[in-house]
């Protein structure tokens, strides 16, 4: 069976508040329930398109409310480092790279800075998608967080040290064959009229095989199998080909 979700990245205080009210107003629409990146202490200005919202922390109370999903994005979104890590779809990254230590201190300021505004993650992604074996035992060490978004596979899967994990594949939704979850990652703050009309479309035609990222029965999935670690393979080798 085809299963789809929606990772929307790069909420701040700082975010284009139009945007993401018509990206929200979409998804309640179709009653499509998303997982939510927040950036705690947000230094990137190509996120920032707006000056700060004294509200946003309302408005996240009010996307939990409805019951989407809240993830841990990173601490200030900079990536310092030319790391790809252990997911490599970048050679960019906030994380990958950094020593256990000074990842720590970013995953634990991040999280604080969410707790002192009430909200308690149960994901986290990291920027540009890289990380590394440090960010992993920085989450698990410095956080109650156990769920990751993000890796090439056709499904979920947990991790040897117990992390949970739900893939991320696409840049934007297209119609899958192969039964698996597919989760497509939109950046609201950089989204034209044509991709909000083309995410639309996609909705509108399969708001059905839409399911949200806590439903997922996470006692009865097991570790990456081979299908999948072929599929991760395949995928980034491509991508080296291409470059």
């Amino acid at each position: 069976m085809v299963k789809y979700l929606i990772r929307l990245d790069d909420a701040s205080p700082f975010m284009n508040s139009k945007r993401w009210k018509k990206m929200e107003d979409m998804l309640d629409k179709h009653g499509i329930k998303p997982l939510v990146g927040i950036i705690p202490a947000n230094e990137d200005p190509a996120t920032m398109p707006e000056p700060e919202d004294k509200l946003f922390w309302n408005k996240v109370h009010a996307w939990q409310h409805k019951g989407w999903s809240i993830a841990l994005h990173g601490h200030n979104h900079v990536c310092t480092t030319s790391e790809g890590g252990i997911n490599p779809v970048h050679h960019r990254s906030e994380f990958a790279g950094l020593s256990y230590d000074e990842q720590a201190l970013k995953i634990r300021e991040g999280l604080r800075i969410l707790q002192q505004h009430g909200v308690e993650p149960d994901w986290f992604f990291a920027p540009s998608h890289t990380f590394d074996e440090n960010t992993l035992q920085a989450i698990l060490h410095e956080t109650p967080i156990r769920k990751i978004s993000d890796t090439i596979a056709a499904k979920p899967y947990k991790m040897k040290n117990g992390a949970c994990v739900m893939p991320c594949q696409m840049g934007r939704f297209r119609k899958m064959s192969m039964p698996g979850y597919w989760t497509a990652c939109y950046h609201p703050n950089e989204m034209g009229s044509d991709h909000f009309e083309q995410l639309e479309a996609f909705l509108k035609a399969n708001s059905r095989s839409f399911v949200a990222f806590n439903n997922t029965a996470w006692e009865q999935v097991s570790q990456k199998t081979l299908t999948d670690r072929m599929l991760s393979l395949l995928y980034f080798t491509k991508r080296a080909l291409k470059k």
